[in-house]
C-alpha cells in the first residue's frame, strides 16, 4: 500500500469515528429521561470528589502549598482532561472481552480500522457529565483567582486540557494494548487513569519524590496539569526541575501517541483469533 492510499484512509478515519458515535448517541437519546438522570447522577458522582476538597478547607486555609482556589484549578483540569479522554476514547478498556469472546474477528474485517470501532465501541454519552462538572468547577477557580495572566500562560492553561487528555487517552490505549498479553487487565489500566486523576487533583508536592519522580519521567502524569498550573500560578516546580517545564506538555503529548500507537500495532499483531 503506498503512501497516498494510508494517507487517504488516515483522512477517513474522523468521519468513520462520527458515523459509529452518532449511532449510539440517537440510540442513548431514544430514552432522553433515562439520559439526563444518569447525566446528573454522573454530575453528582464525580462532583463529591471536589465536595471532599471543600470540606477539607472549611478547616485549613492551604494544602501543599496551594489555596482553594488554586486546588478548585488543580482539580477542574485534571477532572477535565480525564473526563475528555474517557469521553473519547474510554470505551477502548472493554477490548478485553471482545478477545475473550472472538468479536475482535468481526471488527478486522470490516472496512473500519479496529482501533476506530474499539473507542467508539457503545459510546456512553452520558460520560459527558464529567467535562461539563469540571468546566464549572473551573469557572469558580477561575473567578476567584488573581492571576497575572499573560499570553504565554493562557496558552498554555487552554493547551494543558488537550494535551492532558490526550495523555491520558494513550494510557487508556496502552491499557487496551497490554489486554492483548493479558486479556482481564482493564483494572490495572484504571489504576493509570482514573487513579492518576485521583493523584493529580492534589498538589505532588504532598507525596514523596520518588512518586513525583514517577509521574514525571515513567508515567507522566504530572505533565497533565500540575507541571502546567504551576507555570500559570507562578509557583516552583518540585525536584529542582526549571518553572516552564510545563512547557513540555505538547511535546509529552505526542511521545505518548506514539507509543501508544506502537503498543497498539502490536497488540493487533500479538493477536490470535479465539477460533470460534
Amino acid at each position: 500500500m503506498d503512501e497516498t492510499s494510508v494517507l487517504r484512509r488516515a483522512a477517513a478515519w474522523p468521519a468513520q469515528y462520527r458515523l459509529l458515535v452518532t449511532m449510539w448517541i440517537r440510540s442513548t437519546l431514544a430514552y432522553p429521561a433515562s439520559f439526563v438522570l444518569t447525566l446528573v447522577s454522573t454530575m453528582l458522582v464525580t462532583g463529591a470528589d471536589f465536595l471532599s476538597v471543600v470540606l477539607m478547607f472549611s478547616h485549613i486555609e492551604s494544602f501543599g502549598g496551594f489555596s482553594l482556589g488554586e486546588m478548585a484549578l488543580l482539580y477542574g483540569s485534571a477532572s477535565m482532561a480525564l473526563g475528555l479522554a474517557d469521553l473519547f476514547t474510554g470505551s477502548i478498556e472493554r477490548i478485553g472481552g471482545r478477545i475473550r469472546t472472538g468479536e475482535l474477528d468481526v471488527w478486522l474485517i470490516r472496512p473500519v480500522p479496529a482501533f476506530i470501532q474499539a473507542i467508539a465501541d457503545n459510546f456512553a454519552l452520558r460520560r459527558i457529565g464529567r467535562p461539563l462538572q469540571a468546566g464549572f468547577v473551573l469557572v469558580l477557580a477561575l473567578s476567584h483567582l488573581s492571576i497575572d495572566w499573560t499570553v504565554a500562560k493562557g496558552i498554555i492553561l487552554v493547551s494543558s486540557m488537550v494535551t492532558g487528555s490526550i495523555i491520558f487517552a494513550a494510557i487508556f490505549v496502552l491499557g487496551a494494548a497490554f489486554q492483548f498479553i493479558s486479556i482481564d487487565s482493564a483494572e490495572l489500566a484504571n489504576s493509570f487513569t482514573y487513579g492518576g486523576q485521583q493523584l493529580t487533583q492534589y498538589p505532588l508536592a504532598i507525596f514523596g519524590k520518588n512518586i513525583v519522580r514517577a509521574v514525571t519521567f515513567v508515567v507522566p502524569l504530572a505533565f497533565v496539569n500540575y507541571y502546567p498550573v504551576l507555570y500559570v500560578l507562578g509557583k516552583p516546580a518540585p525536584l529542582g526541575l526549571p518553572s516552564w517545564i510545563g512547557l513540555l506538555a505538547p511535546v509529552v503529548a505526542v511521545a505518548m501517541i506514539a507509543l501508544a500507537s506502537l503498543a497498539w500495532r502490536g497488540g493487533l499483531r500479538r493477536y490470535r483469533s479465539t477460533g470460534s
